[in-house]
């Protein structure tokens, strides 16, 4: 896998200079179970970055509900972790693959070359019976040049065209229950982006690891090599799952709707679609 990388090579790369370990812990029920988790334990070295407030700007009127932060300020946070190009990054949660990829999406996104997520995250690195540590690591600061890929990112306008002509593929990583309008316990209305299509984040995955690239390529066979493809979920996080997913199946037109279903539905004049 291009961006995945096992627990038994990060142990034996993890004393490496060359490597920085990110723990991403989140819990969307519980907004400080992360930080509480990783300061009980956590893999030897690593550092944190929050979901809510690393990873996430504040809610406003649209933008969704985890809109993407200030790039400035989250370069900020990569530089007192001493993040800069030179180094490899492992991000890990707790397996789940949602919030270590929304970290790897935004450093990719950044300009950063070398960040992989950690297949199993860290319930199997503790199955392996790999050590943990309490202690918070200290580092010198570095200086990352943040080298924005816009390619990457999806604007609303953009959407918004692709749901009227179809020229890109608008792909819906929800549940399909909530794809289907049968529920939605979050967002203001049940359904989906008008002409989205849907394939559920968590069949990426089986037994708690990431599905190989024949398993992914598998998910997506109904689409070309060369389309276009815009991900989004509720509210751009579990769609970056979908995003690595892609690309290892050797997709290379794939960008995020950042703000997702949940800044669709702000807009009060956007229909979305029930059913299929």
């Amino acid at each position: 896998m291009q961006f995945i990388k096992s627990s038994e090579w990060l142990v034996n790369n993890i004393t490496s200079k060359e490597i920085r370990v990110v723990d991403c812990r989140y819990a969307l029920d519980n907004p400080l179970y992360g930080k509480h988790a990783y300061e009980a334990e956590h893999i030897p070295g690593s550092v944190y970055f929050d979901l809510g407030e690393d990873l996430s700007g504040p809610v406003e009127a649209h933008g969704g509900r985890h809109p993407l932060p200030n790039m400035d300020v989250f370069r900020e946070q990569l530089e007192l972790a001493a993040i800069n190009e030179e180094v490899t990054v492992i991000a890990y949660d707790d397996g789940e693959g949602a919030f270590a990829s929304r970290f790897w999406w935004m450093l990719r996104y950044s300009g950063h070359r070398s960040v992989y997520v950690l297949d199993g995250g860290f319930t199997e690195w503790k199955q392996a019976g790999y050590s943990t540590a309490k202690e918070i690591p200290t580092y010198e600061r570095t200086t990352f040049h943040m080298d924005r890929q816009t390619q990457m990112l999806a604007t609303y306008e953009e959407v918004k065209e692709s749901s009227a002509d179809q020229q890109a593929i608008l792909l819906d990583s929800r549940a399909r229950s909530r794809y289907l309008g049968l529920e939605e316990p979050i967002d203001a209305k049940p359904g989906h982006i008008p002409n989205a299509v849907n394939r559920e984040w968590t069949d990426g995955f089986a037994n708690g690891r990431w599905k190989d690239k024949q398993e992914q390529e598998k998910r997506f066979k109904d689409f070309k090599k060369s389309d276009e493809i815009i991900v989004y979920c509720g509210s751009g996080v579990t769609a970056t799952p979908n995003i690595i997913a892609l690309l290892e199946a050797g997709f290379e037109h794939v960008k995020l709707y950042a703000g997702s279903y949940s800044d669709w539905v702000s807009y009060s004049e956007n229909e979305v679609e029930l059913g299929e």
